[in-house]
């Protein structure tokens, strides 16, 4: 989603991932999926050969960096893209600080770098290097 000047209107900024990431419900054995793009709040993922609903509730395991993490969410929207194939979106609603941290601080790396617009240091000449660096 888009806005007329090419920004990100979405409340979390997606970072793409084509990890493999585990999942399951509560008490459930694990499943495995193919991540698509990470936030702060949620996760959207591929799945196959499994049924998931609207408003089921999730474990979901993924990396970040080098740690993996666990988190829990429930199914906000879920699309068949083919007759075993389903794509998931997956709202946190449980999930550990330091992944808090560690997504917070990517989405800004991120940002700075897709940031079109070009970087004035507050006395006004162009900044070089990194947002106002030397």
């Amino acid at each position: 989603m888009a806005t007329a000047n090419g920004r990100e209107r979405r409340k979390y900024y997606r970072i793409p991932t084509d990890q493999v990431i585990s999942f399951a419900e509560v008490g459930a054995s694990e499943r495995l999926g193919s991540g698509r793009d990470l936030s702060r709040g949620g996760i959207r993922f591929d799945a196959v050969g499994c049924e998931i609903g609207f408003g089921d509730v999730l474990r979901v395991t993924f990396n970040l960096l080098d740690r993996t993490y666990v988190a829990t969410g429930r199914v906000v929207w879920a699309t068949e893209t083919d007759p075993i194939a389903v794509e998931i979106g997956l709202e946190f609603v449980e999930i550990d600080p330091l992944a808090l941290r560690t997504l917070e601080e990517i989405e800004a790396e991120l940002e700075i770098r897709a940031d079109p617009s070009p970087l004035v240091a507050p006395d006004g000449p162009r900044a070089r290097g990194g947002r106002f660096g030397s």
